[in-house]
């Protein structure tokens, strides 16, 4: 299974090669990736800013721990989630659907409403955190489209949302920096990548359960 070794070659990139750049091939590879990954209801509450212009990462630097992936790296990638639920962009997931699929709109209005319906049932605090985990699914197709190209990459929670928000505007747009990565090619020096992975062994990691659980326990 080639996905497998690919997952066994990659690792979070602590040091990139300033000198090499992602071609825009593979960049539309990978956005292609993030675009086809799975969502809650198939509604993307969440855009994705590619950013390689060496002045704004120069500003957002301070605010990623002064982490030198943030500048040496081809691209940065910052996932940002709706900051609310509108029922507005239900609507426009529906007519999208409508037009992608060419069913008639009156067809499937009633899915839309049962989507707004369940999203309204959550309470603010469920709402927010629905809605930051929706791009770390996006996230983990970015990371697994890098190890298919062999294009190095490091997932990044070590930075200061809000201030990325400022920089970058986020907040008049409705958006909040949720996650970000780095993507390019990897430094010879980075010492990283002769580390075995620590990963917890496969019979603490899984459990198969067999038989229905008794009601006894469930109870408890």
């Amino acid at each position: 299974m080639e996905l497998i070794k690919n997952l066994e070659w990659r690792y979070a990139t602590k040091k990139f090669d300033p000198t090499r750049k992602v071609s825009h091939e593979a960049m539309n590879q990978l956005k292609r990736a993030i675009q086809l990954a799975v969502s809650s209801y198939g509604l993307q509450f969440y855009k994705v800013l590619i950013i390689e212009d060496p002045e704004v990462r120069e500003q957002l630097k301070p605010a990623s721990w002064n982490q030198s992936q943030i500048t040496d790296a081809s691209h940065l990638f910052v996932f940002c989630n709706y900051a609310d639920i509108n029922d507005q962009d239900v609507d426009d997931f529906i007519r999208l659907t409508s037009e992608t699929r060419a069913i008639e709109l009156r067809q499937i209005r009633g899915y839309g409403d049962f989507i707004k319906g369940k999203l309204n049932e959550k309470s603010d605090t469920q709402k927010q955190n629905w809605l930051e985990r929706q791009p770390y699914i996006a996230l983990a197709n970015l990371l697994m489209a890098c190890a298919e190209l062999k294009i190095d990459a490091c997932p990044m929670e070590g930075f200061e949302p809000e201030k990325y928000n400022q920089i970058l505007g986020l907040d008049q747009q409705g958006l909040n920096a949720c996650v970000i990565a780095t993507v390019g090619y990897r430094d010879s020096s980075d010492r990283s990548q002769d580390l075995p992975k620590v990963r917890k062994p496969m019979n603490e990691l899984f459990e198969e359960i067999k038989q229905a659980v008794p009601n006894a326990v469930l109870s408890n």
